[in-house]
């Protein structure tokens, strides 16, 4: 069994799990969120934890793939998940309308993004913006493709970058 496995998840308050015909069912105050589970693995819930097995030796490592990622989904239908942005270049701005992130990104056009469904996107300030989300995995790759737009340069750092992402600058040219 792996050691991740062996530790089970606790359910807090107003959390509901079900497990049926092989797929997890996790309900809570930020929504609701569902996988399928590994044909290889047991799921039972007892006394207000989720407990897994490996049914075979070869399961071992799946069973610790699925107690991370329904102890995800618990933390995030429980508490929800959040990345921060941080727009860096003179000009650089976003606003929201809607579902939709409008970005000023140096482009001869602005740039839409449409936040997809279970996304929040917020912006505190001009040059700051707040995904949140229950499902981690969507907030993260929701982060990515905005980064993606325009991703931070090596020499002046200027572009969307994580909050509190390292950039290692290289030097310009000498003369």
């Amino acid at each position: 069994m792996s050691r991740v496995a062996k530790k089970p998840i606790a359910l807090p308050k107003g959390v509901e799990c079900q497990v049926k015909d092989d797929a997890v069912t996790v309900k809570g105050p930020k929504g609701t969120l569902a996988m399928s589970a590994p044909a290889e693995v047991d799921i039972a819930i007892e006394g207000g934890e989720i407990k897994l097995s490996a049914r075979t030796a070869a399961a071992t490592k799946m069973a610790g793939t699925a107690r991370a990622l329904i102890s995800n989904m618990v933390t995030g239908v429980s508490e929800g998940y959040q990345r921060k942005l941080e727009l860096v270049g003179v000009g650089y701005r976003a606003a929201v309308q809607g579902k939709d992130l409008n970005l000023t990104l140096g482009f001869s056009h602005p740039v839409v993004y449409t936040a997809p469904e279970g996304i929040t996107i917020t912006v505190p300030a001009q040059t700051e913006i707040l995904i949140a989300g229950a499902d981690k995995q969507q907030v993260g790759e929701v982060a990515a493709k905005i980064r993606a737009f325009r991703p931070p340069e090596p020499y002046k750092g200027k572009g969307v970058r994580y909050s509190g992402e390292q950039i290692t600058l290289k030097e310009a040219k000498k003369a």
